[in-house]
């Protein structure tokens, strides 16, 4: 990828942006070939979300992803789509890290490189299944886009990223025309963001169980049978629940409302470009990559947090001790640990501790990695995904157990979603604490992990605990 360091300002200077892609448009003439101009530049610190909201001509027809770290105090937004790849069949994984390459081979680089989010980043999602159950999902196998615009927060700066085709059909004053009119979208007075009274939620909505509750505890059941024949020794069920709203539900609110409530979480969304978003707030990293060091979780054994300060350390303490927890969670772990030996590589493990969260808490182990080059981010993923956190051991058995038992499409829900960047760093997430949204219609998911010692009634109260992260959250 070439890479122009010393133009700075360009997004700024008319005359001079546009001699750059006049320049762009004749070497492509000249090779015989189209090019992805990628143009970073620092900008006033706005809310990438807020910028999400105002640019709603983009984000309404097209592709969108959202993605914010609190702790790390980052945020991203990646609308609309200058490249794109759906893939409905074959290996998902491959295909997506070769469209990368493809993309990067493609481009050049100019402006503010040497800031946190700048240069082009890619966005995906995957779906659980490699294939819809029925055909119910709204979004494909796979959705990888390098967006239109990116505009990220950091506490080093804000930088927009905006990235351009560059053909033998290019004309250049159109395109720089439309460029100045869709930046102009952008409210460059959104410094302090999106601000929500943390009140109840939208009136009117009513929950319509896509299964009665008495079906999950029976599944439950079920399972248990399975696992005492020791065909499978953990499954992790999903529980939905569809909601309906008076009015369209404002995806974007929601998503104001989860950070909120939830700064502890990835606050994430996704659109399939017809519509439909899924979004959510993750307590769960699936990978992170920068400068060629892995960091990865094993998060799994979860309790409820306590009202006071003595109930808390109870539940904490209990979920520490309790065998059946560790017991789950060490086959996350051992999972992980396999699985990244499998890439060759050599994972080194943190000691047990307890991720603490607003409303639960989860057994968590650190895991890390040095990368060699050869070893690429989605080479990672598709070989953790889905990990026993979200399926089970042994995974493909528990993975017919799942198609057998939920009736309805996990779509992206417990399924890897992220970014990855022009130098190979990037960060993955476990799509839970989420909910599909299109107009005044939601699907909400939740899921438990069930091991030999699980009470199906307990079990069904963590779903509905988990459920509850999403449907507060509701605008």
């Amino acid at each position: 990828m070439p890479v122009i360091p010393c133009r700075t300002n360009l997004l700024h200077n008319d005359r001079e942006l546009y001699q750059f892609l006049l320049d762009c448009h004749e070497q492509s003439l000249r090779q015989g070939r189209s090019f992805v101009v990628s143009v970073s530049q620092q900008i006033e610190s706005i809310d990438p979300l807020s910028a999400l909201q105002n640019i709603s001509s983009l984000s309404s027809s097209g592709l969108h992803f959202y993605w914010e770290n609190r702790k790390k105090k980052e945020a991203v937004v990646a609308i609309g789509s200058t490249k794109h790849l759906i893939v409905k069949r074959g290996n998902r994984f491959t295909k997506s890290q070769n469209f990368i390459q493809n993309c990067l081979d493609k481009t050049i680089a100019v402006g503010d490189l040497n800031l946190p989010w700048s240069g082009p980043h890619f966005f995906s999602g995957f779906t659980f299944f490699p294939t819809a159950q029925k055909n119910e999902s709204p979004f494909p196998p796979a959705t990888i886009f390098l967006p239109r615009f990116q505009i990220a927060r950091s506490p080093e700066g804000c930088v927009l990223v905006v990235n351009i085709t560059i053909d033998d059909r290019a004309n250049v004053e159109k395109i720089l025309e439309t460029l100045k009119k869709q930046i102009e979208t952008i409210d460059w007075s959104s410094k302090k963001g999106i601000d929500l009274e943390l009140t109840s939620s939208s009136p009117g909505i009513q929950p319509i169980p896509i299964r009665k509750t008495s079906e999950f505890t029976t599944a439950v059941t079920s399972v248990l049978k399975s696992i005492q024949t020791q065909k499978l020794s953990k499954i992790v069920l999903a529980h939905s629940l569809d909601v309906i709203s008076p009015v369209p539900f404002q995806w974007v609110n929601s998503l104001a409302r989860l950070r909120q409530i939830h700064p502890d979480c990835y606050i994430f969304s996704l659109s399939n470009g017809k519509g439909t978003s899924f979004i959510g707030a993750s307590p769960e990293r699936l990978i992170s990559i920068k400068n060629r060091y892995l960091l990865t979780d094993a998060l799994a054994g979860s309790s409820p947090r306590g009202k006071t300060e003595f109930e808390d350390d109870f539940f904490a303490n209990q979920l520490l001790n309790s065998e059946k927890e560790r017991r789950e969670h060490q086959a996350v772990s051992d999972f992980i640990c396999q699985r990244l030996r499998a890439l060759g590589l050599q994972p080194t493990r943190s000691p047990l501790q307890l991720l603490q969260l607003s409303n639960i808490q989860h057994l968590w182990t650190p895991i890390c990695a040095e990368l060699p080059a050869n070893v690429r981010p989605l080479d990672i993923v598709a070989k953790l995904h889905p990990t026993p956190a979200v399926a089970g051991v042994p995974t493909q058995i528990a993975c017919e157990k799942i198609r057998h038992y939920e009736t309805f499409d996990r779509s992206l829900y417990a399924a890897p979603l992220g970014w990855v960047d022009a130098r190979g760093n990037g960060e993955f997430i476990v799509g839970i604490r989420s909910a599909l949204i299109k107009g005044d219609r939601a699907r909400l998911y939740a899921g438990a992990g069930i091991v030999e010692g699980s009470n199906p009634d307990k079990e069904l109260a963590e779903v509905q605990l988990k459920l509850q992260t999403m449907l507060k959250a509701l605008i």
